[in-house]
Formats: structure tokens, sequence, C-alpha cells
């Protein structure tokens, strides 16, 4: 059954009457769910449900947006007269395109959140918290944050185009305190995707839990990391942190077309080594950053942005595509019906290698090995990046040696990904929630096993 129980052209047509080369409405319907433990205890649980719609006109490449919980027709053009006022532009907008639905079937939930009890959603949560506890006597705090989301939306433009999907996606995090003295350490491990409880069953959260404990307490007994030039490898299990902002986001199209990327102008230009390539692809099934269509009604895609080191595309929502003369790349994605659609990444995944992963480690008499990346920050505009370590490993004689702390990876971003020379075969993925212009999304991130022969380790020296 269709959420759209109004003449969704109409709406349109209302909104483009003082003209616009475009205009779309995104209506949604959600349900969602949250369950956060802290001191041993359940400390906050919210439930919600909403429904929404904005109404968006894009006129001489600017967007007008404005948005309503308020859904009834009469509602609905009341809105659009409001966007309408404010176009720039004077005259009749575009006539309605040729009407084309699309249903898309969305990815098979076999234990539905919304159909889960909030007891049975709590019991996980507090499953999870005793695992963690139980790790060892010097664990001291943990927290474990349970999130799961269900919502029906579709989307019609002035090209006819009318789409619909549903999305349901589950997040479940453990994060862990230990103490030893004066050191503390902290262990992080999240779980999520783009699937329904199911997902806790091939990963119980107590594994998650546990991990997460584990990594904190080892890294108690951790010396400190060592500073200065060295080899790094990055393990596919660290997590595409790297990959997502200190490449990524200079490939959204809306710093690349203003100039706010190091990547800007440089299409068909060599960005990375011969042997990288580096893919956004939406269509991976159950992951965090997957779907069927983005949240402009563009199909999600599979799109090549890093060839064999040579820059391919950027990542375009619609609006980006008709500045650059462009296909959308199904890219256009927002938080809710809140937000206005802006280009951001999916799933971002450098490609798999030719490399064994352990020949790549075994290839090095000394370095870095990065088994958990951490958070970091990046300067879209000239490429700098710094990221933290949470869990690394010396590499002694090309095997893996004793565990240090408080490393951090500092670089560029081109210059790093230049310098790559080994690629694994291995692919590791992580998640997150990425937050751009206010608004987060859901997200993944992938990368094999990487080396890097020289990068600025931050550590004791």
């Amino acid at each position: 059954m269709s959420i759209i129980d109004f003449d969704p052209f109409k709406i349109i047509k209302a909104a483009l009457r003082h003209g616009g080369e475009f205009a779309d409405i995104y209506v949604e319907e959600s349900i969602n769910a949250s369950i956060v433990c802290e001191e041993r205890r359940i400390e906050k649980v919210v439930t919600g449900r909403d429904r929404g719609a904005g109404i968006r006109v894009i006129s001489n490449l600017k967007t007008y947006y404005a948005y309503t919980n308020e859904t009834t027709e009469a509602g609905l053009l009341e809105l659009a007269s409001v966007v309408a006022k404010g176009v720039a532009s004077k005259g009749r907008g575009p006539d309605i395109g040729p009407v084309s639905k699309h249903v898309a079937p969305g990815f098979k939930i076999l234990k539905p959140p919304s159909k889960t009890a909030l007891s049975a959603k709590a019991a996980i949560v507090k499953r999870a918290n005793e695992a963690a506890w139980a790790v060892d006597k010097r664990v001291q705090q943990v927290k474990v944050v349970y999130g799961d989301g269900s919502k029906a939306y579709a989307v019609v433009n002035s090209l006819g185009e009318w789409v619909e999907e549903e999305r349901t996606g589950v997040v479940f995090i453990c994060q862990v305190v230990a103490k030893d003295g004066s050191v503390v350490q902290t262990g992080h491990e999240p779980v999520g995707g783009a699937a329904g409880l199911e997902m806790l069953d091939e990963t119980p959260p107590e594994a998650a839990a546990e991990t997460a404990a584990k990594r904190a307490v080892r890294m108690l007994g951790a010396r400190r990391a060592p500073g200065g030039m060295m080899p790094v490898v990055l393990g596919s299990e660290a997590g595409g942190t790297m990959i997502h902002e200190a490449v990524g986001h200079g490939l959204e199209s809306d710093l690349a077309l203003a100039n706010l990327s190091v990547y800007s102008g440089k299409l068909g230009q060599a960005v990375a080594a011969p042997i990288i390539t580096v893919l956004d692809d939406a269509t991976i099934p159950f992951k965090r950053g997957s779907f069927f269509f983005d949240d402009e009604g563009a199909p999600g895609q599979r799109s090549v942005l890093v060839e064999n080191g040579v820059l391919k595309s950027y990542m375009y929502d619609r609006l980006g595509a008709m500045k650059a003369g462009a296909a959308s790349t199904g890219n256009g994605r927002r938080e809710s019906y809140q937000h206005r659609p802006i280009p951001r990444m999916t799933n971002t995944i450098i490609a798999p290698g030719k490399d064994d992963p352990a020949s790549i480690i075994s290839s090095l008499d000394s370095g870095l090995f990065v088994k958990k990346m951490g958070g970091g920050q990046v300067n879209t505009v000239n490429g700098d990046f710094v990221f933290e370590v949470t869990e690394g490993y010396m590499i002694e004689k090309g095997k893996l040696g004793e565990p240090v702390r408080g490393a951090t990876l500092t670089g560029n971003g081109p210059e790093i990904l230049m310098k790559i020379d080994m690629v694994g075969t291995d692919l590791g993925f992580g998640i997150g929630t990425c937050g751009k212009d206010g608004q987060g999304v859901p997200v993944s991130d992938a990368q094999p096993t990487l080396r890097i022969p020289e990068i600025t380790v931050g550590g004791a020296g």
C-alpha cells in the first residue's frame, strides 16, 4: 500500500507555478527505537513514530526547500505555495513528464524490529552489558547502545518519476573503559546493517561486547607507540576510516564542484597508485549504507570513483549532476523529510588487490600494524588528516609483536594513496553514521590489508 494518498503531481505543479527547472516531493513514515545501558542499568529508552513530507524546487541551480508533518493534500498545497513564493525565477515551470512508478522490493527482513517487543530488545542490551563486565575486573565502565529504525518513503518528481521503498536497519554498539593504575584505555565495537534482528543472531551481542572489553583490557598492558616516520600496515579489520574521511568526502560533488576538495578538477588524472581502485556501492545486500533508491529516487548504484589510480567520477546527487552536466550516481541522501538531500557516501570501498595479507606483514622487518582505527579529522581542501589508532602492534622481523597504544597516523590523503604499494585480497567492513551539514546518514566503509611504506606515526618520541 502506498504511503501517498493524494495526487503528488498536483503538489508539484503548485510548487512550480512561479518557475523553476525541477521539483520533487519526499514523503516518509518512520518507526524507531533506541535503548542505552550505562552504570549497569538501562538509562534511556526512546521510541517514536513520525510522518512528514518535504517539497523542493531547483531553480537556477539553487534549492528551495520546506517540510511539514501535515501531509494532507491541503497542507501540502499550502507548503508548495510557500516554496513557490521563494523561487527567484518567474514564469511557469516545466510540464510533468511521462509517469513511471517503481516500488523497490527491499531487503528481506526475517525479524522486523517493529514487530519485536521492547522488552526483548532490552534483554539483548542487558546480555551484552553483563558479558562486557565479566571479561576482566579492570573493566570500569560499559555503555551499550541499541537502535533500530524502519521507514517507508516515496519520492515523486516533475520528470514523472515515482519511486517507493521500505528500509529497515539495526545498529548495536558497545563501548568499554578499562583502567589499571593511571592507564585508561577504551574499546569500541559496533555492529549494524540494513537488516532486522536476525543480524544479532549472526553476530551475538555478547561477542561484540567481549571484543570491545578485551580490546580495552589488552591495550592496558601495551607500551606507548614509538613516533616518527615508519612503514605501516593497515589491517582489513581496521575499518575504512581512512577511505571514508581522507578520500570519500573529497569525492562528494558539492565539495568537489565548489573547489573545496583536494580532488577538485582532477577527473581523468592519477590520484592514487595504479593498484588502487575506490568504489561507492549502495547495492551490496544488507550493508548499512545500502538501498535500492536514494532519497531523490535515483537507483542505488555501484560507482567506480577511482580506477587503477585514475579519478573517474565524483559522487553526484541530482543538483550536483545538474551543475556538472552529469548523471546522478544515486548518492542523494537525507537524514529525514526535515532535511534537503545532499551528496553522501553509501558503502565506500578500496577494492581488494592481489597480495596475500600475511605476506604483507611478513614483507616488513619493522613497522606498525594497525588492527583498529579510531576517530580522526581531515581537511578536505588540502587532504591533510590525522587518525587515532585504538589497537596497534609493532611488526618485528615480519611478525606481529607487542601491542602499542597512543599511536596516531598523520598524512595527506592523495599522497598516501600514491604511496600504497601492497593491497591484500581480503576485505573488512566498518560501520558508522556520517555527519555532514547537520544531518547524519548510515554508512559503511571497507578496505583490504594495505601497506604504506612510509607515514608519520605520532607516539612517544
